[in-house]
């Protein structure tokens, strides 16, 4: 299925879904922060994605990290949930999507990184290196919190 982000863009279109997600922050005992390139955008993001139906918003978590970067990783602590209303996905379905997403800090525990049908990069990336990127725009924030320290963010 195809999709099209919207970032702060007047020409996108209305949300007609609002789907909650979870992200996971995963630091390794180097300090360095796991990420994934997207397949559909190019962009490299944390591992994350939208909650099952009987799911807690962490376990979410854990499981998108595992299957979209080969890393087991448990919770350590909580970043914040993020709320857009200007970044939305329109998906060749109809389904046009507004998410919100609570983001976990957590560690590695087993796994290696692994590409996948969703990521074609995945990797350790020290927090100097992180503006060498092409990093999602959601992501920025999310990222730019936890190396300041600004947790946990609401909002």
């Amino acid at each position: 299925m195809g999709r099209t982000e919207y970032y702060y863009d007047p020409e996108a279109p209305k949300a007609n879904t609002l789907i909650p997600a979870s992200n996971l922050l995963v630091v390794n005992d180097a300090g360095e922060i796991l990420l994934q390139r997207r397949r559909d955008t190019g962009q490299w993001a944390l591992p994350g994605g939208a909650q099952d139906i009987g799911e807690t918003a962490a376990g979410c978590a854990v499981r998108e990290c595992q299957e979209e970067t080969g890393i087991l990783a448990e919770i350590t602590g909580f970043l914040g949930v993020y709320a857009n209303p200007h970044d939305i996905v329109a998906y060749s379905d109809g389904e046009i999507r507004q998410q919100y997403e609570s983001t976990y800090i957590g560690r590695p525990v087993g796994g290696e990184p692994t590409i996948n049908d969703e990521a074609d990069g995945v990797r350790w990336i020290a927090p100097g290196q992180i503006g060498e990127l092409n990093i999602h725009p959601s992501m920025h924030q999310q990222i730019g919190d936890f190396i300041s320290g600004n947790y946990p963010h609401l909002g």
